[in-house]
């Protein structure tokens, strides 16, 4: 069976960060493939910061031409209404043409907030995740960041979570493992991309090359 990591956003723009990211997990875990899953209507963000769903899927797709162990769905695109993790994480465990075993991939960030999310208690009993960290920083100044996640876990999802120090993943008797990796730290966001787009400064470097010609030739971010 293969093993597979779904990693959703909405990638406004794609850029050097998301595909190293996604490289070190599906290297780490020895994932066979990562699928990025670019979403239509962000629960929690402001659509009038975004671009449209279709030039964020063609951004995707250009830049991962150069890169045979990443793919990408379309199934939030077309999914009306906003766009919810637990229904695109049942759609691919559903989907019985190709069985694998999946794995949800995000940030600490976007982790840390995940009690706000739809059915959120239900994503840690149907599917594993891997959360994206960085070497050196804390969740909050008064606890180490293994502290801090435990009491996170026990508070808002559900009380019994254990630290294996060793594998680096925490456990419970019920829910589905959540495994924590430090990635390379790189800073770059899509946050400050789309400032420098709107500035008129240079973008180079910071996302493949072609996604940054498709973003000026279709006016995106000005």
């Amino acid at each position: 069976m293969k093993q597979i990591g779904l990693f959703g956003g909405t990638f406004n723009p794609v850029h050097f960060g998301h595909l190293r990211s996604a490289a070190e997990v599906r290297d780490r875990f020895l994932l066979d493939k990562v699928c990025f899953i670019p979403s239509s209507i962000p629960p929690h963000k402001s659509p009038s910061r975004i671009a449209d769903a279709k030039d964020r899927f063609e951004m995707l797709k250009i830049a991962m031409k150069s890169y045979s162990e990443f793919y990408l769905s379309n199934v939030e695109l077309n999914r009306q209404g906003p766009s919810y993790t637990i229904d695109t994480v049942k759609y691919f465990q559903s989907d019985q043409t190709e069985p694998a075993a999946y794995y949800l991939i995000l940030g600490l960030d976007a982790f840390l907030e995940i009690d706000t999310w739809k059915s959120f208690k239900e994503l840690f009993r149907v599917i594993p995740f891997i959360v994206m960290t960085r070497p050196g920083l804390n969740y909050c100044e008064d606890k180490d960041r293994v502290t801090a996640i435990s009491d996170f876990l026990n508070t808002k999802i559900s009380d019994g979570y254990l630290f294996s120090k060793k594998d680096s993943v925490y456990t419970h008797k019920v829910n589905q493992p959540v495994y924590m990796l430090d990635i390379t730290p790189i800073d770059i966001s899509s946050t400050n991309i789309r400032t420098l787009i709107r500035n008129k400064e240079p973008v180079s470097f910071l996302m493949p090359e072609d996604v940054e010609l498709f973003i000026k030739n279709n006016g995106l971010y000005i």
